[in-house]
């Protein structure tokens, strides 16, 4: 239902600060009901009703109640997986690119951009615009607030803050979550993704709970 999608060979996939960066809003919301895939013909006619939660970035008062997307059937209810802070969900590999499919009674943070017609996913092709966070202390939740202060500083001030915030999190040796954030802050100190050069990203190894 989704149209497939072609990127040129220099297109670079955002990386996880860049995507916060970006986003009009970020909104973390419950999945309550849709349009499932196959219910219809026409891919414009996706819906998926949410309940928001908290914003991270934005005005909640703004928030959406529905998306352009779809709700997933049974067999493709693939949950993100909760400690892959790198890569978007397994199903940013189908279809155009995104993630256009999430499980009913699932909670999400989603990355949006404002549009003609109200609200759209922000990011472009496999970007971790939408992904399951079960929990208030899941780390996708932890890195995108801690991204969210980021980017609100000065630019010349980013530096120091996100070194600062990687080095509080390597220091703790005996926790391997703190260990994979301090990573992913690594990455983002590295600056830009590289570009695509016409490969596809690899696909994650595995899905969570």
């Amino acid at each position: 239902p989704a149209a497939a999608c072609s990127v040129a060979g220099d297109y670079r996939i955002p990386t996880n600060l860049e995507l916060v960066d970006g986003a009009d809003m970020i909104l973390l919301a419950t999945v309550d009901g849709g349009t499932a895939i196959g219910a219809i013909d026409d891919p414009d006619a996706m819906r998926i009703d949410i309940s928001p939660v908290a914003s991270i970035k934005g005005d909640i008062a703004a928030a959406p109640t529905s998306l352009p997307i779809a709700l997933a059937p049974v067999t493709l209810a693939i949950l993100s997986h909760p400690y892959d802070l790198e890569h978007a969900h397994p199903l940013s590999q189908t279809g155009g690119c995104i993630r256009y499919m999430v499980p009913q009674g699932s909670r999400v943070l989603f990355f949006l951009n404002r549009s003609d017609d109200g609200w759209a996913p922000a990011g472009g092709p496999f970007s971790r615009w939408a992904e399951d966070v079960l929990t208030d202390d899941a780390p996708w939740l932890q890195v995108v607030r801690l991204y969210a202060e980021a980017a609100a500083l000065r630019a010349s001030d980013r530096t120091a803050y996100l070194t600062a915030r990687r080095d509080e999190y390597a220091a703790r040796h005996d926790d391997p979550v703190a260990q994979l954030i301090a990573a992913d802050i690594a990455r983002q100190l590295a600056g830009p993704n590289p570009p695509l050069r016409g490969e596809l990203p690899p696909a994650p190894d595995g899905t969570g709970d």
